[in-house]
């Protein structure tokens, strides 16, 4: 059942809809375009997209579906696992060309997903939602169809979120950007450490209250705590930090040998204009 269906988007998704939507022509409104992505067990996954240009009149529509194929037949050339899902388009609302442009993609894959984007930041906030179509009507009758909601939510994979931390530092005060360089390895290492201790301390705290009863016992936070602790290695403290210097090792011979194949390339790329003089 198509109302059963949940979508889950990845952060480079909506930069793509957003580029898109900087980078259209000055007369259109709206912008759409091919989600593209996975669906398993009632969950569209969305990893990628692309703009179809398109052209809305008052009685129709005219898509360049010819180009819309074309960049999906290379797509699939570079990720075979990526198929048509659905389709986007800016906006807070379902208008009234959407069925329209739903019955085509609706011929591409089964069950589309229609997924908005309010790039006019209406309420101060960029509103995502999700629709699928539901047929209406009596048999042998007018048919119909209705954009009924689903639920939509943010997923990501552990690069993007690196990506998306280095984003939030670029927001400066008063509103305005800021330009940040991404942190070595090892800045990055040292960050994530000392947040980790921080959550630790939190935790610790929140323990030590309930254990001396000035605060309440949740069971959920006890369940989790409880998983958290089962999980952990049985290793001594000696042989954890064995483990833990091996693997610190490994990442300074890792970026040890980067920086000497950058400097190679360098050094070739000087050699080779030197010659060619």
């Amino acid at each position: 059942m198509a109302l059963n269906l949940s979508v889950k988007i990845h952060p480079v998704v909506l930069f793509q809809i957003v580029d898109a939507y900087e980078r259209r022509n000055a007369d259109s409104h709206r912008v759409i375009g091919t989600l593209l992505g996975t669906s398993d067990k009632g969950v569209v996954e969305v990893t990628n997209c692309f703009c179809v240009p398109h052209k809305e009149h008052a009685d129709q529509v005219e898509a360049e579906l010819s180009y819309a194929m074309d960049v999906y037949e290379l797509n699939r050339r570079v990720n075979a696992s990526e198929n048509i899902v659905g389709w986007w388009a800016t906006g807070n609302e379902v208008t009234n060309h959407s069925s329209v442009i739903h019955e085509y993609y609706s011929r591409e894959c089964r069950e589309p997903v229609h997924v908005t984007l309010d790039t006019s930041l209406a309420g101060a906030r960029m509103g995502l939602r999700a629709y699928v179509c539901v047929a209406l009507g009596v048999p042998r009758g007018k048919q119909g169809c209705m954009f009924t909601p689903i639920d939509v939510g943010l997923t990501y994979y552990e690069p993007e979120i690196v990506g998306l931390q280095l984003c939030q530092k670029t927001m400066g005060g008063g509103g305005r950007s800021r330009q940040v360089t991404p942190a070595a390895d090892l800045a990055q290492v040292a960050d994530a450490a000392n947040k980790l201790a921080g959550l630790l301390d939190q935790v610790l705290s929140y323990v030590e209250e309930v254990v001396a009863e000035r605060a309440a016992p949740n069971k959920a936070v006890g369940r989790e705590l409880l998983a958290l602790a089962a999980s952990l290695p049985d290793l001594s403290a000696s042989s954890f930090a064995d483990a833990f210097a091996s693997s610190v090792k490994d990442l300074l011979m890792v970026v040890t040998l980067a920086q000497l194949i950058k400097t190679q390339l360098q050094l070739n790329e000087k050699l080779t204009l030197l010659t060619s003089q």
